[in-house]
């Protein structure tokens, strides 16, 4: 593909998305992404499960699959490229040991989480009672959606631009993902599913802290604390994956993706406008 080439279904540029009291998800998402679709219905189709269509087929929506399908294809190009314009000096071998480490469902799974994609997902009853909103594999297959439905709506270049920012932010993510990890513990060793609570509440507004206790087995096995409830629940999960003895360490292929943020970080001051 030409460099500079993009792919768009309109040459105006949509426009700027501002707060509203009646915002919908899609809305808040599309800010998050910092990405406005021309056609809406393909970021909701990217967020659209396969288990969330078998319950209502009456509505007639296409499943993200085949976004996902040319998410990762895109993905493989946009991760290629990135990573030849980082890494100026690697050959062949080394670049492509790279990719693979930066496009693995785990590290998708990550960017996935940073964008807080799995709070947009339309899933089944079903999916959603066993916990599919934290699963790895789910997050991941739904980032690659997300980037097919941008490639789709805006071109190559607006996908790329959201893949490298996700990118950077790596070095901000507090936690891996816990609950998912901690999901499959579960599912694999006690064929059941890891139950949360927020049981308490402390703090004004601005300084909230949240206790969330996870469950399983008829047992507490795990406590943790946030400021989000989210992040208590991540704590929560952390405790009981120590208590399993299945807390990894972080895979060789996670520190790539930290190398590749720290260099970009280093890059981005020299880009930006001066204050002074």
């Amino acid at each position: 593909m030409p460099r500079g080439t993009t792919f768009k279904k309109s040459s105006e540029s949509p426009p700027e998305l501002e707060p509203t009291p009646t915002d919908d998800p899609l809305q808040k998402l599309q800010r998050t992404l910092r990405v406005r679709f021309h056609d809406a219905a393909l970021l909701r189709q990217a967020l659209t499960h396969r288990s969330y269509n078998n319950e209502h087929p009456e509505r007639g929506s296409a499943d993200n699959e085949r976004l996902e399908y040319l998410g990762d294809a895109v993905l493989e190009l946009i991760a290629a490229e990135h990573l030849y314009n980082t890494y100026a000096t690697s050959d062949e071998g080394e670049l492509t040991r790279l990719r693979a480490s930066v496009v693995n469902t785990k590290s998708l799974a990550r960017l996935a989480s940073r964008l807080s994609l799995g709070d947009y997902l339309l899933l089944g009853k079903g999916a959603h009672k066993t916990g599919a909103r934290s699963l790895q594999s789910i997050l991941a297959n739904t980032f690659e959606a997300v980037i097919g439905a941008i490639f789709l709506d805006q071109g190559y270049r607006a996908a790329y631009k959201l893949f490298s920012r996700s990118l950077i932010d790596v070095q901000a993510w507090p936690d891996d993902n816990y609950k998912g990890r901690l999901q499959e513990v579960t599912q694999e060793r006690f064929l059941t599913t890891p139950q949360y609570e927020i049981v308490s509440a402390s703090g004004p507004g601005h300084r909230r802290e949240y206790t969330a206790e996870v469950t399983f087995g008829d047992e507490i096995r795990g406590k943790g604390q946030g400021r989000t409830k989210r992040a208590a629940e991540q704590m929560a999960a952390r405790e009981a994956l120590a208590q399993l003895g299945a807390l990894d360490h972080p895979p060789a292929q996670d520190e790539v993706l930290e190398a590749v943020a720290a260099h970009e970080a280093r890059r981005a001051p020299a880009s930006q406008p001066s204050n002074n």
